[in-house]
């Protein structure tokens, strides 16, 4: 985060993940290579930037609202996680820092303290305001009650780099919420709908203390997953199947739960890249200490010497292949997750809209009923039961028409959601994997300066 005396500016790294290596990683990857006919990118834009004409360079609505997002930017980061209390009373506190342009807010620059909480329950008002109408919600960081106990009974959340300390692994998990919670802001304020809303407004810059949210439990990934499954049932348990007429939705669908299944198996291929990485870390120590045993034991000096300078290198190796795995898990991994996430929002959303399609063909029904209790009030010539079936089917008629209006709406409104969301995928995907490769070539480059300073002691071995 950087800032200029005269216009503020700011460019943010997308706070996901990268890596490669691995024959079962290779295949995933390119597995989960991004649709060729996608070929829009969103760039961050800076700050007091004007808009770019639309007249002649849009061609789609997703592409003009991401324009409007060009010209208005929030550029939101979660930083200073801090333990406010102790023991099981206590909570963990992030400072979130915005930055915008949008006149909307009454400053550019500002700073607010939230708990993991509030989060949630931001994410709840988002749902219950805008899932109805076919908005793609971003998902709302995972909770973890094991995570979350520890953390209680810790002193305080450093976010250290970890080196397999019960500290550093209570780090890293703090490290990995701050970044989802940063990754969950940052989304809903690109969103030209979400970044307007009063409640994202008020979480962002009010300096009060946030009333408490409710029925947070079913908010993190796992209770996301529980209600995407309760939704099911329900669709299921009703009897107004729905056939797919549209071509969109049918190529749509499945297009999301390929891409569903190829994340899922190159997100368990880099954990267990990560993993093997973190065993030659170990294995790299064990070799470490053997040369420091052999170096003092062995009466050759010159081959003394070159056995305690091979200790010091696989020391350092041992810290870079940590690195490695690391950049494995929080680069790609947590950014691989994070995707599922998103896809677990797009299939609620197209649950929504069977819901909608439902309630549609029950009224159509009812208003069948209706009119064939008119018929038969007619035939059996009651006047009373008529008017009434007749008065009945206005009803049912009003709401015949609010459904399939309701259903022409959301149809309209997840195609828009959904192209926007693949315009904005590959622009991430493609940073990600840059970043990815960035590391893992520093990494190697390191590797190769540790070995070559140690060959002259090799040779020196007379």
């Amino acid at each position: 985060m950087s800032e200029e005396a005269d216009t503020p500016w700011f460019s943010t790294e997308i706070n996901n993940e990268n890596r490669d290596e691995d024959d079962l990683f290779a295949s995933a990857v390119q597995e989960v290579s991004l649709d060729p006919e996608i070929n829009g990118t969103q760039e961050k834009a800076i700050i007091g930037d004007a808009p770019p004409s639309i007249t002649t360079t849009l061609s789609s609505p997703v592409m003009e609202e991401i324009a409007t997002e060009r010209a208005n930017n929030i550029i939101v980061t979660v930083t200073e996680p801090q333990k406010i209390g102790e023991g099981m009373s206590s909570y963990v506190a992030y400072r979130v820092l915005t930055k915008t342009n949008m006149p909307i807010f009454s400053k550019h620059e500002f700073a607010v303290l939230r708990r993991f909480s509030d989060f949630l329950g931001l994410h709840e008002k988002l749902n219950e305001k805008y899932l109805r109408s076919g908005r793609i919600i971003p998902p709302a960081p995972e909770k973890s009650i094991v995570g979350t106990t520890k953390l209680k009974m810790t002193s305080t959340p450093s976010t250290e780099s970890a080196n397999g300390s019960s500290s550093n692994v209570q780090s890293q998990f703090v490290e990995r919420r701050r970044a989802a919670l940063e990754r969950f802001l940052n989304r809903v304020a690109q969103h030209p709908v979400l970044c307007i809303d009063p409640d994202f407004r008020e979480f962002l810059e009010s300096d009060t203390e946030l009333p408490k949210a409710t029925s947070t439990s079913a908010l993190s990934g796992a209770g996301v997953l529980r209600l995407f499954n309760k939704v099911g049932e329900t669709v299921n348990k009703i009897t107004y199947r729905m056939e797919e007429s549209d071509p969109w939705f049918e190529e749509r669908s499945t297009r999301v739960d390929e891409l569903e299944t190829c994340l899922r198996r190159l997100a368990g291929a880099c954990e267990a890249l990560a993993h093997e990485r973190r065993e030659l870390s170990a294995r790299a120590h064990d070799t470490a200490r053997a040369c420091a045993a052999l170096s003092g034991a062995d009466p050759h000096a010159p081959l003394s010497r070159a056995l305690s300078h091979a200790a010091d290198l696989h020391e350092k190796v041992e810290q870079l292949r940590m690195e490695q795995a690391d950049t494995d898990y929080f680069v790609l991994t947590e950014h691989i997750k994070d995707y599922l996430g998103l896809i677990g929002a797009i299939k609620e959303v197209f649950h929504e809209r069977v819901k909608v399609f439902q309630h549609w063909q029950h009224s159509q029904m009812q208003l069948t009923k209706r009119r064939e209790n008119k018929a038969k009030a007619e035939l059996a010539n009651r006047p009373e039961k008529v008017e009434q079936a007749s008065n009945e089917i206005i009803e049912w008629q009003a709401k015949v028409e609010r459904g399939q209006q309701e259903f022409d709406s959301i149809s309209r409104v997840i195609k828009k959601e959904v192209e926007r969301w693949e315009e904005v995928r590959l622009a991430e995907m493609r940073a990600t994997v840059l970043r990815y490769l960035e590391e893992h070539a520093k990494h190697q480059a390191q590797s190769i300066r540790y070995w070559d300073a140690f060959l002259p002691e090799a040779r020196a071995i007379k």
